[in-house]
């Protein structure tokens, strides 16, 4: 008992610390999060002596997490996504898609555009990182030229972005739901739709309501250079492709440099000076990703994980119990982990035990697991879809968290599912 409470106490010290750096400040958004990672990390590494007595081998399982293949995999994507982004807007690439996108959709219908056009994008690529990667610097440009609140707009796509994670069939979390759990796609996913499409219509329903907060009638130029689009239209269809989002970005980058160049908007020496801004850009993103892998190796390693599953698994009783676990189980380590996918691979065994010994459909189990990682990945500021968003938009992600109604809806909607056996499956 006391060593599993021990193993979690990093978890812990990271959110205190961030707590009281907060309050000290008086302001949330003062202190980067990643100052409470190297506490949370340096007391890891100091606490955790069930790892190792050396000092030595217990900095190297730190460093083992950090340098995990997924960590460093989306440090790649990371750089690419500053250095495309930062490049485009300085070659016009943003001015000239808020004109095209003004001309075309009145103000009032933005967010739920927006909104449908995220779910539309990820449902097709399977990613919430690619569709927060393509569509935020437009929506953040679009924002800033209304003078909208730019933490509520990207939080509309983040929010449709884990339509398409929970549902697509070429998702990760869809392909590790399923095969855990030995079920069917289709049957997963019609399962699946029946448990958040009540969500996504009532979010879109609050976006035609709710419009844009502050936003402002903006001046559309009677010409606009359209052309300085084609790097955001180029990579928004190779990512609907199916291409993987390291070659969309570098294809997306090529064609600014091609474009920006032949229209006179860059020059080699201004490329590189932009493409450096983005790189620097993603710095406080990066150290997260990295502090954030070692810290959750630190837990795992040291029987954090293990305990939480003996903790959570030894009072189910009934379905509504087993239920509970499953999604309480996924959750709570996608919370140790920051990522979904990892968090479905986890504990899908378990799941799949509980569901075979309290009568729980596969379809059901799947379900509750892509769902309830979707909703944790959603509001987690240390996850790495809001430290995309963030990044790009260059906004905290604190500030985004309480506009995301989807995420925050399909996690109500797992409860909901749960309490009332909502959808009811025989099979």
């Amino acid at each position: 008992m006391k060593r599993g409470l021990l193993a979690l106490s990093p978890v812990v010290v990271l959110l205190v610390a961030y707590l009281a750096m907060a309050l000290a400040s008086g302001d949330f958004y003062r202190i980067s999060i990643a100052v409470a990672f190297v506490v949370a990390a340096v007391y890891a590494v100091a606490a955790l002596r069930g790892i190792s007595r050396s000092l030595h081998e217990r900095v190297g399982v730190f460093s083992e997490g950090a340098a995990d293949k997924n960590i460093l995999y989306m440090i790649w994507i990371f750089i690419l996504a500053g250095i495309f982004a930062a490049s485009a807007k300085a070659m016009g690439a943003v001015d000239a898609t808020v004109h095209f996108t003004l001309r075309f959709v009145p103000a009032e219908f933005l967010p739920a555009g927006i909104f449908v056009a995220a779910c539309f994008v990820s449902l097709s690529i399977g990613t919430s990182v690619g569709t927060i990667v393509a569509l935020t610097p437009v929506v953040t440009g679009l924002a800033q030229q209304m003078g909208a609140d730019t933490a509520q707009m990207v939080a509309i796509v983040v929010g449709g972005a884990f339509f398409g994670d929970n549902l697509s069939f070429i998702s990760d979390t869809t392909i590790a739901a399923t095969m855990s759990q030995g079920c069917k796609m289709r049957d997963k996913f019609r399962t699946n739709l029946l448990l958040v499409l009540p969500a996504a219509i009532l979010s879109l329903a609050l976006y035609l309501f709710l419009g844009l907060s502050g936003a402002e009638s903006v001046a559309v130029a009677s010409v606009a250079e359209w052309y300085k689009a084609i790097p955001y239209l180029l990579v928004l269809v190779c990512a609907i492709a199916g291409m993987d989002v390291l070659v969309v970005l570098v294809l997306g980058i090529v064609a600014t440099i091609i474009i920006g160049i032949a229209c006179g908007s860059l020059t080699g020496v201004s490329f590189c000076e932009a493409a450096s801004g983005g790189v620097l850009s993603m710095g406080e993103l990066i150290i997260i990703t990295l502090m954030a892998g070692g810290l959750m190796n630190m837990v795992k390693q040291s029987g954090g994980f293990e305990f939480i599953t003996r903790a959570i698994t030894r009072r189910v009783s009934g379905k509504r119990g087993a239920e509970s676990a499953i999604a309480g189980l996924t959750l709570l380590t996608d919370i140790c982990t920051a990522n979904n996918t990892i968090a479905i691979i986890t504990v899908g065994p378990i799941a799949r035990e509980l569901s075979e010994r309290y009568g729980i459909s596969a379809r059901k189990s799947a379900s509750l697991m892509d769902t309830a990682s979707c909703f944790a990945q959603g509001v987690l500021p240390y996850g790495a879809q809001l430290l995309m968003a963030s990044g790009l938009a260059s906004i905290s992600p604190l500030e985004i968290i309480p506009h995301l109604y989807y995420p925050m809806a399909i996690g109500a909607m797992v409860v909901f599912s749960i309490i009332f056996q909502f959808p009811r499956i025989n099979k």
